[in-house]
């Protein structure tokens, strides 16, 4: 096994311990060579283009004149540069998070960069240019004072963003009470009331009635100051809500409880039947009313909507074990109610597929 020459591609101190690995393992005179020798062998792998001192007769010597050449000094500028050019690329846009940090490690180490407030500096750098990691990175990594904490910050960076709602994302809602999921099925329609698309808390999984893309006009959905629409994936074109009859003057009843209905409708179509059509719902944590930051997956949430046509009323969605059929088929009634906020009106939203943006957006 032939070991390899330094051309000045290599950190010296990489190079002398592989090479001293070398020599311990694999050369069978190990015993016989003294540090003279060892320092002369390291010499005739150095690449003559790189001119050394004659008289150095120590492996030590050898490392801190590699250290000292010309050649060291410009390794590590083009490492610097190469942590200048670094992006971080999120798995949800198909990058690789642990390989990123090995390089990134990499080039620091070939830099010479250990203050850990300049690996901050080109850490930060590398993300993605947009809000939520300007804030988290900044909010995280405060008062982080070693390399190991650094990465393990920001691990959890990763992580939290992996689970973020994206705007466009694939989301499911389960019902925290029933554990069944908000539902709605193409060629289903309530009987009473509006006679549009019924909604119902269906299936203990999420299946293709469950899921919904959500919408709200920006990147990432912020607690407290986010207008949201649920667009039903499988019925393309139709949306969670809430509508006004002009004709009959109300809200139409749910077909059990004589809450307020809710459907699954489109706008155009509603619009054709000089009905009022809400589809904007907002989403407010479960336990925290103050709560700040994004709303991310598995988050136990209350989602409310205004009837803008009876006082601007706010009204929740609730599901319960109560039932209503249509035919021969009995579904779990989920309704819009002004009463006491409760264990019903609380849903997990479950990130399906997270929509992939562009680095830029």
């Amino acid at each position: 096994m032939d070991f390899p020459k330094y051309n000045g591609n290599a950190h010296p101190d990489e190079w002398i311990k592989d090479l001293q690995n070398y020599l311990e393992y694999y050369r069978p005179i190990k015993d016989s060579l003294s540090e003279y020798t060892r320092a002369k062998f390291a010499l005739s792998l150095v690449d003559s283009n790189i001119l050394l001192p004659t008289e150095i007769d120590s492996i030590v010597k050898v490392r801190n004149a590699l250290k000292e050449d010309i050649s060291f000094t410009l390794f590590k500028n083009t490492n610097k540069r190469k942590l200048q050019s670094l992006k971080y690329i999120p798995e949800s846009r198909g990058g690789d998070t642990s390989k990123f940090i090995s390089n990134f490690l990499k080039l620091c180490y070939n830099a010479e960069i250990n203050d850990i407030e300049e690996q901050k500096n080109y850490l930060c750098k590398s993300l993605p240019m947009n809000e939520y990691f300007s804030n988290e990175f900044y909010t995280k990594m405060k008062n982080v004072n070693s390399l190991n904490e650094l990465i393990k910050k920001f691990e959890d960076i990763a992580v939290e963003e992996s689970n973020l709602i994206k705007n466009y994302s694939i989301v499911a809602l389960k019902h925290v009470g029933t554990g069944k999921y908000l539902s709605s099925t193409e060629n289903f329609y309530y009987t009473t009331g509006s006679k549009f698309q019924l909604i119902f808390a269906g299936s203990p999984v999420p299946d293709s009635n469950s899921l919904w893309k959500i919408k709200f006009g920006k990147e990432l959905a912020t607690y407290n100051n986010t207008s949201i629409r649920l667009q039903h994936v499988k019925s393309s074109n139709k949306f969670l809500g809430i509508y006004y009859s002009i004709y009959d003057g109300c809200y139409y009843k749910s077909p059990s409880t004589n809450h307020t209905e809710v459907s699954c409708n489109s706008t155009s179509h509603i619009s054709n039947h000089q009905q009022y059509w809400n589809e904007n719902w907002k989403f407010n944590d479960s336990k925290l009313e103050n709560r700040q930051g994004y709303l991310k997956s598995n988050d136990i949430i209350n989602l409310s909507i205004k009837k803008s046509y009876v006082s601007n009323n706010l009204e929740f969605l609730r599901s319960h074990d109560i039932q209503f059929t249509i035919g021969n088929d009995t579904f779990q009634e989920v309704v819009c109610h002004n009463e006491r906020l409760g264990g019903n009106d609380e849903w997990c939203i479950e990130l399906i597929k997270q929509h992939i943006w562009t680095i830029d957006t």
